[in-house]
């Protein structure tokens, strides 16, 4: 009896290891339905907020081997003022034309339930540091207008941008500086499988 429990149990073992393994699914970013955006302290009382309005990437949900890339141009910042989003694109800020990317590549993952808490790097001017960018996925769900299966990702992260040499500032007469230090990014976006995005 012993023996057949014993055979039984090889045979349970080598199926499951014989079992074809799913590949993990990989979504595509939707632009058209995804924002990525910012807010920064302004004299001290007030917040500017705005975002990027060109950006791409994939998330490739594998449980703790999740995977996420981005990358934006930098020079489609929009803060919903011409002069402002030229001043921030010169040497002063983000010096564009000689760094139009911003990217993240996630390293690490820790998954519970819906929430992902992801280990990345952020390159931004030419400088690359390791953030924890936190989110949480919804779906997936099959779009109604067809298109394959989509899924949605929102969270939000912290960084210091003098950690990334966009140092610019100004004091101010009463005390304090004009601009904040600490950023404030947030992140919803739509993802979709294989097929073409829907439009709608």
């Amino acid at each position: 009896m012993k023996a057949i429990r014993t055979g039984l149990l090889a045979l349970v073992l080598a199926a499951a290891l014989a079992a074809p393994s799913f590949a993990a699914e990989t979504y595509v970013i939707d632009p058209v339905h995804s924002t990525i955006g910012f807010s920064i302290k302004h004299l001290t009382v007030s917040e500017v907020q705005g975002n990027f309005k060109t950006f791409s990437g994939s998330i490739t949900l594998d449980g703790a081997a999740t995977q996420l890339e981005a990358t934006i141009e930098t020079k489609s910042i929009n803060t919903q003022n011409e002069g402002r989003d030229k001043h921030l694109l010169n040497a002063d800020f983000f010096d564009a034309d000689n760094n139009p990317s911003i990217t993240f590549k996630s390293k690490s993952v820790k998954v519970d339930g819906s929430t992902y808490q992801v280990t990345g790097d952020l390159t931004i001017k030419g400088v690359t540091k390791e953030i924890m960018l936190p989110f949480t996925v919804a779906g997936p769900i099959k779009h109604p207008m067809g298109g394959g299966e989509v899924i949605g990702l929102s969270g939000q992260t912290k960084i210091n941008r003098q950690d990334y040499g966009v140092k610019f500032n100004k004091q101010m007469d009463q005390g304090g500086l004009m601009i904040g230090d600490d950023v404030a990014i947030t992140i919803n976006l739509e993802a979709q499988g294989k097929e073409k995005a829907s439009t709608m």
